[in-house]
């Protein structure tokens, strides 16, 4: 059984405690799904966190975008320290999906940047899962795309511990099948180096290397070290080292892989050649066959995901392997903000289909690669045994799918009640937004402000520092790991006001926020509904001070919606704290060293000047010739950088000699 060790300077408090036994007992019953209905800053997520220490399951929360699952991703790390919390999203900063447009003949190549910090917190996740139970994996919706079967990538880890007769270059071959490369220059994540008997592994997911010391062919040593310095941490007895990606195909399993791809494309030949299709033809052969030599010598190929059927052996049309394969069968799914994060859930097969479709048709991809996919909705909905949806304002689906049954959490334990909502003219709102603004700095609170546009955001964040504020803007074009900054820049005091379009809305916990400005709140749509206004207002619900402006020159029939609900909220609430005599407090929270900081502290590791190695045996004459050799390379070809590297290395080196 799973022990989660909940550690919290306080004790459920307002409606926690009962919605927390409500839930627990629901759950133990035999109850499948539950719908949290929780005001904000009422504790939701302390309330989760009960929740799963209660249950003792391996949890997966997933969130609708990234800058949440940062925030609680933070959050589940203080919550429960020693237990494994792990962070799962997409790594792209940037991605451009391959594409094809017929109208146009235009093929867009996939293009997208992946953020290498990601990857490696993502790696970790799946690698947790692989070794206990007392896990909690915070994921964006990204969780339901396809990625290797667990059990390739749970048969494929190479253990390694002292005393183990094992060839050196036996254990190299084995780091190369799970796709760790050779770098013998430099130990770099997902790779591995050799020096004679000496053998260093630094894994794809973890912050820490391994030094492997051969006796023969007999392990004699396994040290924890430092991967920039070298310097030893620990001795260890053994190391489990798991694939540097999601994606592997074991080596016995290669030939057949090729073998189905040449079937599938000499099948899919032969129907482009009845339908007249000559360019189509060609153009897939060459980019098949280029692929499937790539797959035979080293066991992967760029977009080997298209392939992916083939590689786990499934049949057309089966779901592919994804995140929620890697937990336990009788796991527990946590969908925060749910109002937003099931929508996407439910939306994303249908448009990836109708693009691969397309390159399918038009020659850029075999048939198959169409299940290369997320998965369809009703799919997620069979894999999630036991479902429990939290939001400040449940949609139908929710409450339908919890059999009507909705828990409210409306009371705040601080005794915090709904803010104020003011309506004021649309007309002027740029420099009334200043004043309120400047009145709140003054008083070191923070403000946040709504537009409809990107746009807009970013002129009026330029204009707010024109007039002597600390602004800054946020939307969906800030990488991820920028938005946690901006926000704990934003509580720090950095900045007094931030700007922003959508993800401002939902799920963000600033207590020092005591005012929320919504522009042009009168403009009815998606960005103006009663649902986004009400979760829009809720930003500053942490704060005794807070209060709502909306800008506006009437008073629309979601506006009205979203006002009257927040009345009823403070009239239940004020009478709460009238009859138990609470006086509202501001939430005071410190600030967690969530992922923005983790990440920081590995940049800093890695980014630092490396002078020389602790260890004095690599200092040999034969080593120094070797670096001498690859520095007159690296200068005959041009690379001056990196000759000059290995220069300063050299000399460091001959210093210890």
């Amino acid at each position: 059984m799973a022990r989660f060790s909940l550690q919290a300077d306080f004790q459920p408090a307002g409606d926690q405690p009962e919605a927390i036994r409500r839930l627990v007992e629901r759950f133990r019953a035999g109850s499948t799904c539950e719908t949290l209905l929780g005001a904000t800053g009422t504790g939701k997520t302390f309330t989760m966190a009960n929740l799963i220490q209660a249950l003792e399951l391996p949890t997966l929360i997933i969130s609708h975008n990234k800058t949440l699952a940062a925030q609680l991703y933070g959050e589940f790390k203080e919550f429960f320290p020693d237990n494994a919390v792990g962070y799962f999203v997409s790594y792209y900063d940037y991605y451009q999906p391959e594409a094809y447009v017929p109208s146009r003949d235009l093929y867009i190549a996939k293009d997208a940047s992946i953020n290498q910090d990601i990857d490696r917190l993502r790696l970790a996740a799946t690698t947790r899962l692989m070794q206990r139970r007392d896990v909690v994996i915070v994921a964006s919706v990204s969780c339901i795309y396809g990625i290797g079967q667990p059990e390739d990538y749970r048969s494929m880890f190479v253990s390694v511990e002292v005393g183990q007769e094992i060839a050196r270059d036996d254990l190299l071959g084995r780091l190369v099948e799970i796709q760790h490369t050779r770098s013998d220059a430099e130990l770099r994540r997902g790779s591995f180096r050799v020096r004679g008997d000496v053998v260093e592994v630094y894994p794809a997911y973890e912050e820490i290397a391994y030094r492997v010391d051969f006796f023969g062919d007999c392990i004699d040593r396994i040290v924890v070290v430092d991967p920039l310095t070298g310097r030893a941490l620990e001795d260890t007895g053994a190391v489990a080292i798991f694939p540097a990606r999601h994606f592997v195909t074991p080596e016995d399993r290669i030939e057949r892989v090729v073998a189905d791809i040449e079937a599938e494309l000499i099948e899919r030949l032969d129907e482009l050649r009845r339908q007249g299709k000559t360019a189509e033809m060609q153009r897939l052969e060459a980019r098949t066959r280029y692929d499937m030599e790539l797959l035979s010598e080293v066991g992967f190929c760029p977009g080997i995901e298209n392939y992916a059927r083939h590689i786990s052996g499934r049949k057309p049309g089966e779901r592919p392997a994804c995140l929620l394969d890697y937990f336990p069968e009788d796991f527990l799914t946590i969908v925060d903000e749910s109002h937003q994060t099931v929508p996407q859930i439910r939306s994303m097969h249908h448009g990836d289909r109708s693009r691969k479709q397309t390159l399918v048709d038009y020659g850029f991809r075999l048939p198959s690669a169409m299940d290369n996919r997320p998965l369809t909705f009703d799919e997620w909905e069979q894999m999630a045994p036991r479902v429990l949806f939290v939001s400040a304002t449940p949609e139908r689906y929710e409450v339908h799918r919890s059999g009507g049954r909705v828990v409210d959490q409306i009371i705040r334990p601080t005794g915090l009640v709904d803010p104020v909502v003011d309506v004021r003219p649309a007309r002027g709102q740029v420099q009334d937004v200043i004043r309120e603004v400047r009145a709140r700095a003054e008083r070191g609170e923070r403000t946040l402000v709504t537009t409809l546009t990107k746009r807009l955001a970013e002129d009026l964040s330029d204009f707010l520092r024109e007039e002597g504020l600390n602004g800054c803007y946020l939307h969906s074009e800030v990488q991820t790991i920028e938005r946690v900054e901006i926000l704990n820049d934003l509580r720090r005091g950095k900045y007094d006001v931030i700007v922003g379009v959508n993800l401002l809305r939902e799920g963000l916990d600033l207590p020092e926020v005591s005012l929320v400005a919504v522009l042009d709140a009168d403009r009815e749509g998606f960005l103006r509904s009663d649902t986004s206004l009400i979760q829009t207002m809720g930003r500053c619900a942490r704060n005794v001070n807070a209060v709502v402006i909306l800008y506006a020159d009437r008073i629309t029939e979601s506006m009205a919606r979203a006002m009257e609900e927040t009345q009823r909220r403070r009239e239940k609430q004020m009478a709460f704290n009238e009859a138990h005599g609470i006086v509202p407090q501001t939430i005071r929270k410190s600030i967690q060293p969530g992922i923005d900081s983790e990440v920081q502290a590995w940049k800093r590791r890695i980014e630092t000047p490396v002078v020389a190695e602790e260890t004095a045996d690599y200092v040999t004459a034969h080593r120094l010739d070797e670096l001498e050799k690859e520095m007159d390379e690296a200068a005959a070809r041009l690379d001056f950088e990196r000759a000059a590297l290995l220069r300063d290395r050299l000399r460091a080196l001959r210093g210890q000699s």
